[in-house]
């Protein structure tokens, strides 16, 4: 039997006992990894549960639907995402072929109504949002979405315009708008000031934390859910430990068996925060990526205590 909770594991450890698992399990079904559900967020507006682990496609699913040994392993990635209880899977017309290759995916897999769908606009003008969202609707083999961002908030007036059209027409569920760089935080306060929102998705990160400075805190008050990406900084976090053991007290503590999980659990550490979208087209990544939403997750002492670790390294 493999022991997934062993002491002072690193994460290259972890997944070469990943690897070894998958030899019997497929990295499919993995009763140790599933025995505990993954914690859910209420969405505010609405009350909907969320689990706080999904899955950003942008780059690693820009993948052509035509290519079969590509879609065998995203479709394990996005099999493990959705038996272990995950929803969110985010996307954008700016990923290349991302949405084409997910609604090929959900198709095949019969997965539309396992996933919270989610994509974005990004274009200026009425006119031009409006016929990007519906190619996102015939990529994604979609009749509705649930979420519908302005993408690093372009023509956001305009585009949410329209949206919300089709929020009360039902093809949509929740409007929200996004970025992705630090020094956008400001004008992203101002729109969360200003329009009335579903969703925002922001970076927050141990090397990023300046969102819970004033973003985060409004939201909460707004009643915006949050959706964070590039938790790990495009891989660089991964690189700054290279070499380095997981602290034994984040293991004690919080349950983290690798620096995967120590990054996701600071940003789940915020109660705004509703969920997490790391990106990745390996299962054993996916496995591990959910294991930081199971079990327990950081306070607000325990999160200072993280970032003080992490700004020591």
């Amino acid at each position: 039997m493999i022991d997934f909770k062993a002491p002072g594991m690193s994460r290259a450890e972890f997944l070469k006992l990943l690897a070894a698992a998958s030899a019997t399990t497929g990295l499919v079904t993995l009763p140790a990894l599933a025995a505990s559900p993954l914690v859910t967020r209420k969405i505010p507006k609405t009350g909907e549960a969320m689990p706080v682990i999904g899955i950003g496609t942008s780059r690693v699913f820009d993948i052509s639907p035509k290519d079969d040994e590509d879609m065998a392993s995203r479709e394990k990635v996005l099999k493990i995402l959705f038996e272990s209880g995950g929803k969110m899977v985010d996307t954008a017309p700016s990923y290349g072929m991302a949405e084409d290759a997910i609604g090929a995916l959900f198709e095949r897999m019969g997965a539309r109504n396992k996933a919270f769908l989610a994509t974005k606009v990004r274009t200026t003008g009425e006119e031009e949002g409006i016929a990007e969202m519906e190619e996102s609707f015939k990529y994604l083999k979609a009749k509705k979405i649930d979420l519908m961002y302005v993408h690093n908030l372009r023509d956001t007036k305009t585009q949410l315009k329209t949206i919300r059209k089709w929020k009360e027409a039902g093809r949509i569920r929740y409007a929200g708008v996004t970025h992705f760089k630090v020094k956008a935080l400001d004008k992203l306060i101002g729109v969360v000031e200003k329009q009335p929102l579903d969703f925002i998705q922001m970076k927050y990160s141990l090397s990023n934390p300046d969102a819970a400075e004033k973003l985060l805190p409004l939201c909460q008050k707004k009643g915006v859910a949050v959706v964070v990406n590039r938790a790990f900084e495009r891989g660089k976090m991964f690189r700054a430990v290279k070499g380095k053991a997981l602290p034994e007290w984040a293991r004690q503590e919080l349950g983290c068996q690798s620096w995967a999980q120590f990054f996701l659990k600071f940003a789940l550490g915020h109660p705004a925060v509703t969920c997490v979208i790391p990106g990745t087209d390996k299962p054993e990544y996916m496995i591990d990526n959910l294991g930081a939403g199971r079990g327990r997750l950081p306070d607000a002492k325990q999160s200072k205590k993280m970032l003080g670790y992490w700004r020591s390294l």
